[in-house]
């Protein structure tokens, strides 16, 4: 950071750090109603209207949202649903539509000008989603495999030299009971906190060494940080595609797992 703030011309750069993300009050005294509240709030109102106006009276011939919503669809329950699912795909297609299009909105929340913050960067929000999917894997774990064979399945898989369960045993319970809801936020979590950053930090440098404090050192450095900037969105934009398409991914291999034992 010296050679950043020598160019600086004597000023000191700060770059970005975790203030990022302690944002106030929307509503004074109402504490929990922040940015991320609200783009959360704002994102799910877009995929109901989204889903509502292709879906609630679709033509023959898709065109317009029907075309685009459709398009997501297919791509939803041919990458998603059906390789986890098989034939209870189409079961599961609204629930694993709706995190795909409510994920992958929350994340571009981040690029979106003046909006300009991924829901999911907040730690909370995901949690609160994969808490879900995992309380439901749960359920349909106990419902369709009996309390005993769904952690029977699960901890001992058929096949193998009984000596071998007192090891893999509580690595299967930990694994799945564990650490699969805890990696399945974090995962999102932490590529869209990491991304955040990165954007915040390169626009920072674009801005303080062309604008805020202009220098025939300083300009270069300024220039760079405006191309990376660019370069950094459009692969944050991919990597936005890639989480919604992960986190639904796991979503439904973990219903489908719960669905039928794996053996």
């Amino acid at each position: 950071m010296s050679t950043l703030t020598l160019l600086a011309s004597g000023d000191e750069f700060t770059p970005p750090g975790l203030e990022l993300f302690d944002l106030p009050p929307i509503i004074p005294g109402v504490d929990w109603f922040t940015k991320p509240v609200l783009l959360a709030l704002l994102s799910t109102l877009i995929v109901v209207v989204f889903c509502w106006s292709a879906f609630a009276n679709p033509k023959i011939v898709p065109r317009g949202v029907q075309n685009v919503a459709e398009m997501g669809y297919m791509f939803v329950r041919d990458q998603v649903a059906r390789p986890f699912l098989g034939k209870d795909a189409d079961r599961w297609m609204g629930l694993l539509l709706s995190i795909f299009f409510l994920v992958w909105i929350w994340n571009l929340m981040g690029v979106v000008p003046v909006l300009q913050f991924p829901v999911a960067s907040h730690i909370a929000f995901p949690i609160v989603l994969a808490l879900s999917i995992y309380v439901l894997k749960v359920y349909l774990g106990v419902k369709h495999q009996g309390p005993v064979g769904y952690f029977k399945n699960m901890m001992f898989p058929p096949g193998l030299p009984k000596p071998i369960y007192v090891l893999l045993a509580p690595i299967e319970f930990l694994s799945n009971m564990i650490i699969a809801p805890f990696t399945h936020a974090v995962r999102l979590f932490a590529n869209m906190f990491a991304g955040h950053i990165i954007l915040a930090f390169f626009s920072m440098v674009g801005f303080w060494f062309l604008f805020e404090k202009l220098t025939p050192l300083g300009a270069p450095l300024g220039v760079v940080g405006v191309l990376m900037t660019i370069a950094m969105t459009g692969f944050e934009m991919f990597i936005q595609f890639l989480q919604a398409f992960l986190f639904s991914m796991l979503a439904a291999m973990y219903i489908g797992n719960s669905l039928h034992a794996e053996h």
